[in-house]
């Protein structure tokens, strides 16, 4: 379990949930459950209501991001008694009575199907999932629910133009087949076939993207450097470093519980003492000032929000003369604001992504 950090301050004006996630707490509020855990598409609104309404309550709400876990706390302002929270990789084991389960119609597939597996095979017999998606004309989370052999009840949205929908689904017995969705794969550095992890929601499922690939082809560590792997994903970069160089060492953080884990299961399959792994949203790392590089394949979502942390990381972490080295598609924001802060900035372009790199100086 994870608590807020205390310099996180309330919101005074905290946002109203998703429709998705209103509609499945409208319909959950008519159900039973004492024991109850709910995911959400916001900042975890249902399992705050439901705390707050049921005082015999213990309410879950759990989190696969650190960043949207501690932004939900910091919105939610004083918590209620019975509400704990979690920021891990997999659902908290049950048994649980009530699962509330908001999704996205853009969410991806794979990963809407672990977390409803994961929900039903947690609940105890005669406990209710209650999922409800922002798309009125669903067909594709119906048809997922009805694959598991239970009745599944439309609870249809009220209004003329409804946005979203709601299915209740009681479990009456175990799930006949349980399907795993994480993967092992295998890619090749150099000389060697090295083994990666990866799970639904991890950056890049079941293959090594080819903005990892084309850092590792881009870089030559000397013995003993010290490397940042900021923003790891399922670890392909981590993986590929550290196993050229037992002397080397390689710290990867990220602020998917997911992507830690599967880095370290990764780094533990192919032999590697020398890679060190942490759930981090706020880009701090062990000993900052001295790694000699860092890396970063930022995503191309949130309007460079998130590559500008990324960068803020690096700087932290790196000592005088460290080298930033980052791979992305779109490099105008890049080589705009990079120069303000950083020396010898240079671009070099590989197929359709682009290499930047930049040092950090002594003094600004």
């Amino acid at each position: 379990m994870t608590t807020a950090r205390p310099s996180l301050a309330p919101s005074a004006d905290p946002l109203p949930p998703r429709p998705a996630e209103a509609h499945a707490l409208e319909v959950a509020r008519g159900l039973p459950g004492e024991k109850i855990v709910c995911t959400t598409t916001g900042r975890g609104q249902a399992a705050v209501a439901l705390a707050q309404e049921r005082a015999d309550a213990l309410v879950t709400a759990w989190f696969l991001d650190l960043s949207q876990h501690e932004r939900a706390i910091a919105a939610w302002g004083p918590r209620p008694e019975r509400l704990t929270t979690a920021c891990t990789a997999d659902m908290p084991p049950g048994p649980s009575d009530l699962a509330v389960v908001p999704l996205a119609k853009d969410g991806e597939a794979e990963l809407s199907r672990d977390i409803l597996q994961a929900a039903l095979v947690n609940l105890a017999i005669g406990g209710h999932l209650v999922t409800a998606i922002d798309n009125p004309r669903d067909t594709w989370l119906h048809e997922q629910l009805a694959e598991t052999g239970e009745t599944v009840r439309v609870r249809s949205a009220p209004g003329e133009k409804p946005q979203t929908v709601c299915y209740v689904v009681k479990k009456t017995r175990e799930l006949r087949k349980v399907r795993h969705f994480s993967c092992e794969f295998a890619f090749r550095d150099r000389e060697r076939l090295l083994k990666a992890v990866s799970r639904p929601g991890v950056f890049a499922h079941r293959r090594i993207d080819p903005g990892a690939r084309h850092l590792l082809n881009a870089i030559d560590v000397a013995p003993g450097t010290h490397v940042l792997d900021i923003g790891c994903g399922s670890g392909c970069v981590a993986i590929g470093i550290a196993a050229r160089d037992p002397s080397v060492h390689v710290h990867a953080f990220d602020s998917s519980a997911r992507a830690v884990e599967c880095t370290a299961r990764g780094a533990l399959l192919n032999g590697l003492g020398n890679v060190s792994v942490a759930l981090e949203a706020d880009g701090g790392v062990p000993d900052p000032g001295a790694y000699d590089l860092a890396l970063a394949n930022p995503p191309y979502y949130s309007d460079f929000r998130i590559a500008q942390l990324f960068i803020d990381a690096a700087w932290k972490a790196l000592a005088p003369g460290g080298t930033l080295l980052i791979v992305t598609k779109q490099p105008s924001w890049y080589l705009e604001h990079l120069p303000q802060m950083w020396r010898d900035v240079a671009h070099d372009e590989v197929k359709t992504y682009h290499l930047i790199e930049a040092i950090r100086p002594s003094a600004v």
